[in-house]
């Protein structure tokens, strides 16, 4: 039984019950309301026709949806079958793809197998060849062993005669030198151990000799960065300046509102100015000596006076380099005075006071002048020289120091310069130049200066020494040099930056001399603590005396 029929006996249904219920309906109505009229009848008849109307309607359009239906699931079904034909014929292609690879894959393997036992095969009739091989070098071996053996009795007893005759031989040359074997062996090292001395310290002076034009090549870069690393304290020492402050609160007002008055003040001095956690001070910081002392003097004068906003600052700022213009310039007059120096000109005398400021290995350098001026007239006097002369260059020999830091060169040329440009003598702007260079001066002022400078700056002292560790140093160096064995003497000399060692000539040679002056520095440097570095010359002299009578 299709759709169509069921629809269709669906509707006949209704229309039945319809009409079923109608007659009741009809029949109820008229046994109840028998006076209704015709019209009433009509009216039902009618409605009763428009129901049977629609649903003829409607049974027509579930016909025709039944219909759709009907067909749409005939084309499902072909759908469907066509589908399942496709993947069908899909998987049996697949499983025909499958049984293919299955087959190629097996005949790899099958060849692979094939080749593997071809491979077998001849590796195995190579390991036959290589044993036949083997059994006729190991027969050849076999007669070399023997005729080795025979070679090898033959030539112990060939050893045991020639052993023999060796021992004759040394017999004869112990009686015919009269020396005994041990005195033999002795002679034979001792002369075996000279001639490795000499060749040792020919081969020692070589190698230092390598060494010293190696280690000229590195020390700059050696030297840059022992600088670098030791200059931290000593710099944070000489580059800061404390500033005492009466109050905390002084410090609030030293900043001033926003910052504006630290920004100006450190505009102005060129001066970094640190305001941290230390109770009632602050710091000042700048490596220029002169511009921190500026800095300090004007904040001193602040502090004191208790105004301080930009315009204030300025005025006292100005005031200040003003004032040290004056000291600096007062310095040099005391220092040319105290140095018995006159006729300096005004531009020079500024920059012999502006070493006031400067320091070198922690020695005042306006102060190393003076004494170097003094050493030199004084050693001009004895030598016949000009002493005002002498101490006008030993006050000036310095003097590039002044502003070295400033402009590019080292203090001996900016010295050179400044003593051209204000017409100083030939022989101050000699001793100027060769003051550290002596050997290749023109007069003898340069020479003097050079002794007097190395005089001052090598002192018990005055270099961030003092006098107990000076003495023991010198000390400890000639004690050193004497525990050697051959040394007669020792002197430490040059403030203890060498050490001369006289040795006996009769038991040090002069390949000897060389190992000991060695010897002796590397004694030094593992014993010693020290600044720079110390010379160690070894000397050997020989003397004939003789008196013509």
């Amino acid at each position: 039984m299709d759709i169509t029929s069921i629809l269709l006996g669906f509707l006949l249904g209704a229309i039945i019950f319809g009409f079923v219920a109608y007659n009741r309906a009809y029949q109820i109505g008229f046994s109840k309301r028998s006076g209704l009229d015709v019209a009433l009848k009509e009216q039902a008849e009618q409605e009763a026709a428009a129901l049977r109307e629609r649903a003829q309607t409607e049974a027509e359009r579930i016909r025709a949806e039944a219909e759709r239906l009907k067909s749409e699931a005939e084309r499902t079904l072909r759908d469907a079958e066509t589908t399942a034909k496709e993947r069908v014929a899909e998987r049996r292609q697949e499983l025909e793809r499958d049984i293919q690879r299955e087959r190629d894959t097996l005949k790899l393997e099958r060849d692979e197998q094939r080749r593997e036992r071809d491979e077998l095969k001849r590796e195995i009739e190579r390991l036959n060849r290589r044993a036949e091989q083997l059994d006729t070098r190991g027969m050849k071996l076999d007669q070399l062993e023997e005729k080795l053996e025979a070679e090898y009795r033959e030539l112990q007893v060939k050893h045991q005669e020639a052993d023999t005759k060796l021992h004759d031989v040394n017999l004869k040359l112990f009686e015919i030198a009269q020396l005994s074997p041990e005195q033999a062996r002795d002679i034979i090292l001792g002369k075996l151990d000279e001639e490795l001395e000499e060749d040792k310290a020919v081969r020692i002076r070589q190698a230092t000799e390598k060494a010293n034009i190696e280690a000229s090549k590195k020390a700059q870069h050696i030297i840059a960065q022992a600088i670098q690393r030791s200059a931290s304290e000593t710099s944070a020492a000489m580059a800061v300046s404390v500033v005492p402050i009466p109050s905390e609160a002084m410090k609030g007002r030293i900043i001033g509102r926003e910052g504006r008055n630290i920004r100006a003040f450190e505009a102005l001095t060129g001066v970094d100015l640190i305001i941290d956690d230390t109770p009632e001070a602050v710091i000042l910081s700048s490596f220029n000596p002169i511009r921190r002392e500026v800095a300090k003097s004007a904040l001193e004068q602040l502090v004191a006076d208790g105004r301080i906003h930009p315009t204030r600052i300025e005025e006292v700022v100005h005031k200040a380099q003003e004032d040290m213009k004056t000291f600096i310039h007062n310095q040099g007059e005391e220092g040319a005075l105290e140095a018995g120096v006159v006729g300096i000109k005004p531009g020079l005398m500024q920059l012999l006071g502006r070493m006031y400021f400067r320091t070198s290995y922690g020695q005042n350098v306006l102060k190393h002048s003076i004494q170097v001026a003094h050493v030199t007239g004084i050693l001009a006097a004895e030598l016949g020289l000009d002493p005002a002369l002498a101490r006008r260059a030993g006050l000036l020999h310095d003097v590039g120091k002044s502003i070295d830091r400033e402009i590019e060169g080292t203090h001996v040329d900016i010295g050179i310069s400044l003593a051209k440009r204000f017409g100083e003598p030939s022989e101050v702007i000699d001793a100027i130049a060769h003051h550290h260079d002596p050997e290749n001066a023109e007069t003898l002022y340069g020479v003097l200066v050079a002794a007097a400078d190395a005089i001052s700056a090598a002192r018990p002292g005055a270099r961030r020494e003092s006098l107990e560790v000076y003495i023991k140093r010198l000390e400890q160096l000639e004690s050193i040099a004497l525990s050697f064995p051959g040394v007669s003497n020792a002197f430490a000399i040059q403030a203890g930056r060498e050490v001369r060692v006289i040795v006996q000539p009769e038991k040090i040679t002069d390949s000897k001399a060389t190992l000991l002056a060695r010897e002796i520095a590397g004694r030094i440097e593992q014993d010693m603590e020290y600044p720079g570095q110390v010379q160690v010359t070894v000397v050997r002299e020989s003397r004939a005396v003789e008196f013509a009578k």
